[in-house]
């Protein structure tokens, strides 16, 4: 598992995509903009993140595929009814945007 919470470089990139193959988890913290990226599951992440000083209801789930270039924003750490969130994808657009944002704006690189 890497945190970031700064953009990624192209060797950051690299380097993920090498160790993690095309498709790699990634937990997001929206409120404070830091990831976790390899966890083998979210709620990995959401430890770390919650060590970093996240709250609970700002950390979500998901992924980005590197050869489509498509963040996913689905995991089973995503399913919240306290929050109105019965499903393992991010049903509130607010939030699933920000994840897209955040994971674009780390990885910007990626789509350069």
């Amino acid at each position: 598992m890497k945190y970031f919470d700064s953009t990624l470089n192209d060797g950051d990139i690299k380097s993920i995509h090498k160790e993690y193959g095309d498709y790699v988890k990634i937990t997001a913290d929206l409120k404070n903009e830091r990831i976790v990226v390899g966890c083998e599951l979210h709620a990995d992440g959401e430890k770390i993140l919650l060590d970093k000083g996240g709250l609970n209801d700002d950390i979500w789930g998901g992924g980005i595929d590197f050869i489509s270039k498509k963040v996913s924003t689905t995991a089973v750490l995503n399913i919240r009814s306290r929050l109105s969130n019965d499903s393992m994808e991010i049903l509130d657009p607010k939030r699933r945007n920000l994840f897209i944002k955040l994971i674009e704006d780390l990885f910007k690189k990626l789509w350069l």
